[in-house]
């Protein structure tokens, strides 16, 4: 299995967040056991720095050692073809194992491994994942059924040409009601855990549109398009313009902090609405994720009309 490396990261923490292993323990032996390879050469050592354009190479005992396990997480599927599917992702559960969770923990990857084990596909952890959504955050999920789609698909993200239309309830009332937001994202300097405009390291571009569909005092419904995939993209840039997403632990201010405070909102209100796409079948793609009733729920207590006909 070959993958193409997108942004700077180490290459344990690449192979882990790729779900070629299930811990970074597992990683960092694969590497060091010479069963990983970065453009063409062998690497020995598990933070060896990679850059976008690195193709990194696993060995296939690697992958077939994931042993990962199959559980029926209930998913529903949106759309689904030959060579891809989008699945409904709720909230609160992650993409892929990653540093700082519990052992044992279940991901997506154990729901898409039963799905695929169910329709007898052979399924490949690195394989399967096009994108990601946060832990916190729901909606559409674009699954590749084998390394040739995911390729066609991955290179649609990078090329900027895939849909990804989210809704956010936010603390205040941007203003101006609609308007564009250009501002590179990094990794933040004094938590390296966090993403910022701010106080970065090495950044990258980043674009995020905004529409407000209805607004209160308090809030607003936003409709949001973003047209890069940086780690946190929305949740940074709407912290930056002073309206961050409610419910936000990591990203929220005192303000925000106090509305959730007074609506005891407890969960990241952010869905990912709409995704647009090209399946590697030729046919154009546009599926819609039908709101959670939490996020309905939040809305209808902030005072804001679900208003989604465009």
């Amino acid at each position: 299995m070959k993958i193409m490396v997108s942004s700077p990261i180490r290459l344990d923490m690449f192979l882990l967040s790729k779900g070629c292993v299930l811990s970074r323990a597992k990683a960092q032996r694969a590497v060091k056991d010479g069963n990983v390879n970065v453009n063409g050469s062998a690497v020995f050592k598990p933070s060896f720095g990679l850059n976008p354009g690195d193709e990194v190479q696993i060995n296939a005992k690697v992958e077939a050692g994931t042993d990962l396990m199959k559980t029926d997480l209930k998913l529903k599927i949106l759309y689904e073809d030959a060579d891809c599917m989008v699945i409904e992702k709720p909230r609160g559960i992650t993409v892929h194992p990653g540093a700082g969770m519990q052992p044992g923990e279940v991901t997506m990857l154990n729901g898409l491994a039963f799905i695929f084990s169910k329709q007898s596909i052979p399924f490949s952890p690195s394989g399967a994942l096009v994108h990601r959504l946060d832990n916190q955050t729901s909606g559409c999920l674009l699954i590749a059924k084998n390394s040739k789609a995911q390729l066609k698909l991955r290179k649609q993200f990078h090329d900027r040409k895939v849909l990804k239309q989210y809704l956010a309830l936010v603390a205040g009332n941007p203003t101006p009601a609609e308007a564009i937001i250009e501002a590179d994202i990094g990794r933040n300097m004094k938590n390296r855990m966090k993403m910022s405009v701010f106080e970065a390291g090495k950044t990258r571009s980043a674009k995020t549109t905004y529409r407000t569909l209805s607004k209160t005092s308090d809030a607003a419904l936003l409709k949001i398009d973003i047209h890069s995939g940086r780690t946190h993209q929305i949740r940074v840039h709407l912290k930056t313009v002073g309206h961050p997403v409610l419910g936000d632990r990591k990203y929220g201010d005192k303000y925000s902090e106090n509305i959730d405070k007074k609506y005891s909102i407890d969960s990241l209100c952010l869905h990912a609405w709409k995704l647009g796409f090209i399946s590697p079948s030729g046919k154009q793609v546009e599926i819609r994720s039908c709101v959670p009733d939490d996020f309905k729920k939040t809305a209808d207590m902030l005072g804001l009309y679900l208003i989604l006909d465009t």
